[in-house]
């Protein structure tokens, strides 16, 4: 790596452990929760100017919390944090806008109850882009959060805070979320992974479980499967979908061998770069090797896809900038919103005419999806169409046409499984010719998570991703 590689790894009380680990100590009585909580905030101050990826931190709040502990949770003591566009009782939620005047929150959100009752400590708030519409953590009004692998690149978006903390060492497990890839895109960027669940397996968030077709999940990133898949467990015995099946704690792989659809290139014809073709097309034989059956088939979606997809993300930041003052709180200025959430509502103005059509093909996705997963146990595909760029390349502050060339560009497969609600992962299973991670995407039926959990699983045991310690490089 280079000399920009930031990282917090150390031989303190978090040592290189992950959460699951880190709960065996608990148990065991090797740590204590103030202890982790302190180790904790010692790395956030200590890499957070480089990666800018907290919004807000509250040490007081999260000693304390680490004093009144139930040991009866399954991340008891864990320190973690909370995307800044989820409520927590009594801090604001600014959403990464400056249009917003935010007032401390009276109550938790559903997710943050959920998330939470886990027994994980939140030290504060992590950044995100406005309202989460970009794939890059980069607000007008702030410093852009930095990858910690090389700070000079993007650490994705939306939820790129979350990664850039998690990648680094400062937490072993975030909160995250997901409307168009707000999950797996920052796990792709930053080496980790990231789960976007079926629509409606964790608690939706109020605001989002009236739209006409509710795109965002929550969930959290992680460096490696199983704290993942104990986080999705532990969310499932809070609260379980009665309408899903469940998925359990999955530990292990399946002896079952699956059958898998290989996707390669994008619904829009742009070809994925060389370094995503090859890390995908390494898995894929890496999944034949362990037994599985892999065919390749084509973009399982039409072209029109990206603009219907577009449009109701346009949708959405009209609804954000007509509505703000009810959903956000007096004082909510639409004139201080960025260019990116301006020229989605200009671009809606123009087109929303379009909006009956849109809603109607969208939906039309799910039964589509439910045929394709008929036939496959899982798609594996790109996470993003070519490999993490430069910080300042989806700036906000550039003119609108040329920001939105640039994310057709990037963010070609992500955005189906928000559309149609199946479950998919990001696993970093690449490495760029620079040695940047790069995340290759698993999905499959609606309420399948057991079957990517496995696959994850056993493609993390047949080839181990690095970690940041692993590094000769830090400036930390």
């Amino acid at each position: 790596m280079t000399s920009h590689t930031v990282h917090a790894f150390g031989d303190d009380a978090l040592g290189h452990d992950d959460a699951v680990a880190l709960a065996a100590r608990l148990k065991r009585g090797e740590v204590s929760a103030a202890e982790l909580v302190d180790a904790a905030l010692s790395r956030a101050n200590k890499v957070n100017p480089a990666l800018n990826a907290i919004v807000l931190l509250d040490a007081a709040a999260a000693k304390r919390q680490a004093l009144q502990v139930d040991h009866h949770t399954i991340f008891a003591g864990i320190p973690s944090f909370i995307k800044d566009n989820t409520d927590v009782a009594g801090w604001p939620t600014r959403q990464g806008s400056r249009a917003i005047v935010a007032q401390p929150a009276k109550t938790h959100g559903a997710f943050a109850t959920q998330f939470l009752a886990q027994g994980l400590i939140a030290l504060g708030k992590s950044a995100l882009p406005e309202f989460g519409f970009n794939a890059s953590t980069e607000p007008a009004f702030a410093q852009p959060t930095a990858n910690p692998w090389d700070t000079r690149y993007s650490a994705g978006g939306s939820s790129g805070g979350a990664a850039a903390l998690v990648a680094a060492g400062v937490v072993p497990i975030a909160h995250a979320n997901d409307g168009g890839g707000s999950i797996r895109i920052p796990a792709a960027c930053c080496g980790l992974v990231g789960l976007k669940p079926t629509r409606g397996r964790t608690i939706p968030d109020d605001k989002t479980k009236i739209l006409p077709i509710n795109i965002v999940n929550d969930g959290v990133v992680t460096r490696s499967v199983r704290d993942t898949a104990l986080f999705l467990a532990g969310a499932e015995r809070h609260w379980q979908n009665p309408k899903l099946p469940p998925v359990g704690w999955v530990t292990q792989p399946s002896p079952q061998r699956r059958r898998i659809g290989l996707v390669l290139d994008s619904v829009l014809g742009h070809a994925t770069d060389t370094d995503t073709r090859a890390a995908v097309e390494h898995t894929a034989l890496l999944l034949e090797q362990l037994g599985h059956h892999v065919d390749i088939i084509p973009a399982p979606a039409s072209p029109i896809f990206a603009d219907d997809f577009n449009d109701y993300w346009a949708f959405l930041a009209f609804l954000v900038s007509t509505f703000g003052s009810v959903n956000f709180g007096k004082g909510f200025d639409a004139i201080q919103m960025d260019a990116l959430s301006h020229g989605l509502v200009q671009r809606f103005r123009a087109r929303a005419w379009r909006l009956p059509q849109v809603l109607y093909r969208l939906k039309q996705t799910e039964a589509a999806a439910r045929q394709l997963t008929a036939q496959y146990d899982a798609i594996l595909s790109p996470v993003l169409a070519h490999t993490t760029p430069l910080l300042g390349h989806l700036t906000p502050e550039q003119t609108f046409d040329e920001l939105m060339d640039k994310l057709r560009q990037y963010v070609s497969f992500t955005p189906l499984n928000n559309a149609n609600g199946t479950p998919a992962i990001s696993l970093p299973l690449g490495r760029t010719s620079q040695g940047l991670p790069i995340g290759v995407q698993l999905s499959a039926a609606h309420g399948a998570e057991r079957i990517l959990l496995e696959l994850a699983l056993e493609l993390e045991a047949a080839h181990p991703w690095q970690q940041l310690y692993q590094q000769r490089t830090t400036l930390a």
